[in-house]
């Protein structure tokens, strides 16, 4: 399928990409990292839209809770889960309000903390049909998403882990093998816990990349071989899951 010409809209959720031709395609939530909307964010929006899907960049800081300033886990950690959710899945609403996506399947995508939150979304929303999360963080009993005092059980009542036996769609996950936030065990926990669902999932990690390999913005990260090796994998699954 030829990349296509595409058009970006502001609108009250964050930002709307989709074909400049056509009149009805599938749609995705893309999910921003800790940082908010990017050029990054902007940069795998457009290009996702360019193969043929209508992608809301939506905004989770729209109300002006972010970014952070100074610690992100601590910022990350202070978000409300059931409150993201809850947008994600108006995000999926509106898509589907659109002329052009009326009748569609959705999708979820998310990077880095958006990775954690599309994590969320495949075991908890009914109104997504496909779930692609790129390295997102997947404990918050260890590492930068473990409080000192304790986990908040109102802001974060359930970690990716706790809840990934419940998957409810399809789903396809990224992860670099030298992530430094995402320890390879907790992979592997995860693909056991996906496994008790009942649903279709796979689990990609990849060689010499770490976290945020995606992120052309970010050029110490960045790791062109696996990213353009998971982009490779990504669209042939968000066709085939949202046709």
């Amino acid at each position: 399928m030829s990349i296509l010409p595409t058009r970006e809209d502001e609108v009250a959720l964050g930002r709307i990409h989709r074909p400049e031709e056509g009149d009805s395609f599938p749609s995705l939530v893309l999910i921003h990292d800790v940082w908010g909307l990017s050029d990054h964010s902007r940069q795998l929006a457009s290009a996702l839209a360019a193969e043929g899907f209508g992608v809301l960049e939506i905004d989770l800081y729209r109300d002006g809770a972010g970014p952070p300033t100074e610690d992100p886990g601590a910022f990350i950690r202070s978000l409300s889960d059931p409150s993201v959710l809850s947008d994600l899945d108006l995000g999926a609403d509106w898509l589907t309000s659109q002329s052009w996506g009326h009748k569609r399947k959705v999708g979820v995508v998310g990077v880095c903390m958006g990775g954690t939150f599309t994590l969320l979304a495949a075991s908890t929303s009914d109104r997504f049909s496909a779930a692609a999360p790129f390295y997102g963080i997947l404990s918050y009993d260890r590492g930068m998403l473990a409080a000192p005092e304790g986990r908040n059980r109102e802001r974060k009542p359930h970690s990716p882990l706790e809840i990934a036996d419940r998957l409810r769609m399809p789903l396809l996950a990224s992860f670099g093998r030298e992530d430094e936030f995402v320890p390879n065990d907790d992979v592997d926990r995860l693909e056991a816990a996906l496994s008790g669902s009942g649903k279709p999932f796979t689990i990609d990690r990849y060689e010499h990349a770490g976290h945020a390999f995606l992120n052309r913005t970010r050029e110490p990260a960045y790791r062109a071989e696996a990213s353009q090796a998971a982009w490779g994998r990504l669209i042939p699954f968000l066709r085939s899951e949202l046709a």
